[in-house]
């Protein structure tokens, strides 16, 4: 028995014996694999595991697998969950400092979002919800908005008495009524229907939306704007994490990192081969916006910014603003 001790001891001090079980790390979203958000998570698998080998095991469930998108941030408070990426519009009632991502016309362009998400102003964000329990590691896009209708919207006034589909948010409601339209809260499931059938003139949507669900096919026009971002956060819960040793810490953070840059290439490259197939088709104009309709259309929104500067942080709204060049 003693023979039996001695040589596990000596098995187990030359890293022979019985191996710790790997930490297991579920990271949960709503999309499918193949979105960039699908590819992120997998990126972020396949690195994690190589980085930590053995020491830890990433599940990732997609296509609401584990938590659907009204119950996926009540699971990772809780800690039923360790990763999860939803869209920023999720985050209203952790911070309304989000609310940023929502303002029109605020950025120039996708770069100009990478600036500010990169910018010290634009990383506090992802600390700003720790002490409600979560912990932010980085933006994933999906992708600019593009505003669209049966009329040409080169300038603000074009806009006036149009109804135009928005999701529930008050600053979207906002944007609409500072042109003199009429916003419209439609689930997305009703959109083409409701382009279709006139119940609303117009919308706005990424590249990728207005291809998959035909948007061009029931809208004339549609404008090149790049008037807002739809962007995620990959988040984890902040207990968890701050319990985690800081070799894993240190693995899964440069995971997360090279994961995200991957993903946002996806996305990027998507937008624009999205954008080219709905040129393709021909059966909605795609308009570009010269500096002076978007210099008219950010004028006409500068209200927008001022009403929510209150809950947003006039000195994020500047931060913002710097990272257009």
């Amino acid at each position: 028995m003693k023979l039996k001790l001695v040589a596990a001891g000596v098995l187990l001090a030359f890293g022979l014996g019985a191996h710790a079980a790997p930490l297991i790390i579920k990271y949960s979203h709503v999309v499918a694999d193949v979105t960039p958000k699908g590819q992120a998570a997998l990126k972020f698998k396949e690195l994690a595991e190589k980085k930590l080998a053995g020491k830890v095991e990433i599940q990732v469930f997609p296509n609401s697998q584990l938590f659907g998108d009204g119950k996926e941030m009540e699971a990772l408070l809780l800690g039923d969950v360790q990763i999860l990426a939803p869209s920023l519009a999720k985050f209203g009632k952790y911070t309304k400092q989000i609310q940023i991502f929502d303002l029109p016309f605020l950025f120039d362009d996708i770069h100009a979002v990478d600036r500010f998400q990169a910018s010290p102003a634009g990383q506090g964000l992802l600390n700003s919800m720790e002490k409600k329990g979560i912990k932010g590691f980085g933006f994933l896009h999906n992708g600019m908005k593009q505003l669209s209708a049966n009329k040409p919207l080169g300038m603000p006034s074009d806009a006036k008495g149009l109804k135009f589909r928005i999701q529930p948010s008050d600053v979207l409601e906002a944007q609409f009524n500072a042109v003199g339209g009429n916003p419209q809260k439609l689930a997305f499931a009703e959109v083409y229907q409701a382009l279709q059938t006139g119940v609303v003139d117009g919308t706005e949507n990424p590249w990728s939306n207005i291809y998959s669900k035909k948007f061009h096919e029931v809208q004339k026009y549609i404008m090149d704007s790049n008037h807002g971002v739809l962007d995620y956060m990959v988040i984890g819960n902040a207990k968890w994490w701050a319990g985690l040793p800081p070799d894993i810490q240190k693995g899964l953070t440069e995971a997360m990192t090279e994961s995200i840059k991957f993903g946002n290439k996806v996305a990027f490259d998507e937008d624009m081969a999205f954008r080219k197939k709905v040129v393709d088709d021909n059966k909605a104009k795609v308009l570009p916006m010269n500096k002076e309709q978007t210099a008219a259309w950010r004028a006409a929104m500068k209200p927008v910014w001022s009403k929510f500067e209150g809950d947003i942080g006039k000195d994020l709204i500047d931060a913002a603003l710097k990272a257009n060049k």
